[in-house]
C-alpha cells in the first residue's frame, strides 16, 4: 500500500554514531545532553525564546491549557484532530467551537468575538495542514478581551508567515513530532512560548512540578529521551530538503489534478507552506466515497483528514458549525512524502480521474 504518509529515517550509521554516545553515557533521559542540544537548535531555527521539548504533541497542549488555569471556556475549531478538543475537555475546560473559513478551513475570526463571555479563558485554534491562521486578527481580539492564544500548531514546523516561523506566533503554540509529520522524533513534540512565566511553569508541569528535592506545583511526566532526541538531531538538517520535495510533489498534484471540480485550501499571503499535507475537498461525499475506494483497490490508502466535524462527536456535542460539517465530509488527504515517486503520484492522479469519467 502507498500510505497517506512515510517516515523518513536517517542512515543507520550517521544515527548509530547518537546511540553510541548513549550507550557510553548511559543517560537515557531526564533531561539528557542531546534533548538540550534538540531544544537549543530547535529555538534557533523558529527564533523563540523557550521551547520545551515533550513525549508526544497531546501532551504539549495539555500542559500548555493547564498553564492557563481551568475550569473555563476556550473558543476552538471544530476542523482539526480529536486530540485538539480532547485536551481542553481532559483540563477540565469547556470547548465553544467556531466555525471555519471556505478559504483555507482554518478558524474564522469573524466568528469568535460573540462567543466571548466572562467564562473565556483562551481561544485555542490550529493551523490547520500547516496553513497559517489569521494570526494579526486573532491577536486584536485576544487582547481587546484579555484572553489568551493557544496555536495547535501539529502541522506547522517550517511554515512561515511574513518571515517568521508559524510556531513563534501566539502566547503559546505546540508542535508535534510524531513518525507522520514532515518533521519527526518517532514521537514527541514541543511547547513552544516567548513568555517567560509561562515557560517557567510548563518547565515544572512537565517534571512533575518539582526541581530535585523542591516541589512547587502539581506536573506531569511530559520528558522526552535522549534516544528520540537523536532522531531530531539527525533530521533537522534536512528541512530544507523535505520541503523542497514535498513542494514539488504538491505542484505535481496540482498540475495532474487541475480540471478537475476540486477546492484546495488557499493559505493568506506572504506564507510560506511546508506541504505538510495534500488535501482535496470534493463536490460530493458519495464521490469522496467512490474515489476512496477506488484508491484502494489501486493500493492507495488516502485518508479522511478531519473527519468527522468535531462539534459532532458525542463527547463535544456543540454548536452547529455547518462550514466544518460540509467541508470535512468532503475532503481527503492525498499520500505526501519525502520518499514518494513521481510516477506513484501520476497514477494516483489517474486513478483519481477515472472516478470522473
Amino acid at each position: 500500500m502507498i500510505n497517506i504518509s512515510k517516515p523518513y529515517l536517517p542512515p543507520l550509521d550517521q544515527y548509530n554514531r547518537y546511540l553510541a554516545g548513549i550507550w557510553e553515557r548511559k543517560w537515557l533521559t531526564n533531561n539528557g545532553p542531546l534533548v538540550q542540544e534538540l531544544e537549543d537548535k530547535l529555538k534557533k531555527y523558529l527564533g523563540v525564546k523557550h521551547l520545551l521539548y515533550v513525549n508526544n504533541g497531546t501532551i504539549a497542549l495539555q500542559i500548555a491549557i493547564k498553564a492557563l488555569g481551568t475550569g473555563g471556556k476556550i473558543i476552538t475549531t471544530p476542523f482539526s484532530y480529536v486530540a485538539t478538543t480532547n485536551t481542553i475537555l481532559w483540563e477540565q475546560c469547556k470547548p465553544v467551537f467556531a466555525d471555519i473559513n471556505t478559504n483555507d478551513f482554518n478558524i474564522d475570526v469573524k466568528k469568535i468575538e460573540a462567543l466571548i463571555t466572562a467564562d473565556t479563558i483562551a481561544i485555542l485554534a490550529t493551523h490547520v495542514y500547516g496553513n497559517p491562521c489569521d494570526v494579526d486578527a486573532l491577536k486584536k481580539i485576544a487582547d481587546k478581551h484579555g484572553i489568551k492564544i493557544i496555536y495547535d500548531g501539529a502541522h506547522a514546523f517550517g511554515a512561515t508567515y511574513n518571515g517568521k516561523q508559524l510556531l513563534s506566533y501566539g502566547d503559546i503554540a505546540t508542535c508535534s513530532f510524531h513518525a507522520t509529520k514532515v518533521f519527526h522524533t518517532v514521537e514527541g513534540g514541543a511547547i513552544i512560548t516567548n513568555n517567560d512565566e509561562l515557560a517557567q511553569k510548563m518547565t515544572l508541569y512537565r517534571q512533575f512540578g518539582h526541581v530535585g528535592d523542591e516541589h512547587f506545583s502539581i506536573g506531569v511526566n511530559g520528558k522526552n529521551s535522549e534516544i528520540h532526541a537523536a532522531m531530531g538531531l539527525c533530521l533537522l538538517p534536512m528541512m530544507p530538503r523535505f520541503i523542497e520535495k514535498r513542494k514539488q510533489l504538491a505542484a505535481l498534484y496540482s498540475q495532474l489534478l487541475a480540471n478537475l471540480p476540486f477546492q484546495f485550501p488557499l493559505p493568506l499571503p506572504n506564507t510560506s507552506y511546508n506541504y505538510s499535507y495534500y488535501p482535496v475537498v470534493l463536490d460530493a461525499e458519495e464521490r469522496l466515497n467512490a474515489v476512496i475506494y477506488s484508491l484502494k483497490e489501486n493500493g492507495v490508502n488516502a485518508r479522511r483528514y478531519f473527519y468527522p466535524s468535531l462539534n459532532n462527536l458525542p463527547q463535544f456535542k456543540g454548536e452547529s458549525c455547518p462550514v466544518s460539517e460540509s467541508i470535512s465530509k468532503r475532503v481527503v488527504a492525498l499520500p505526501l512524502y519525502y520518499e514518494l515517486e513521481e510516477a506513484k503520484v501520476i497514477n494516483i492522479c489517474n486513478v483519481i480521474k477515472s472516478c470522473y469519467l
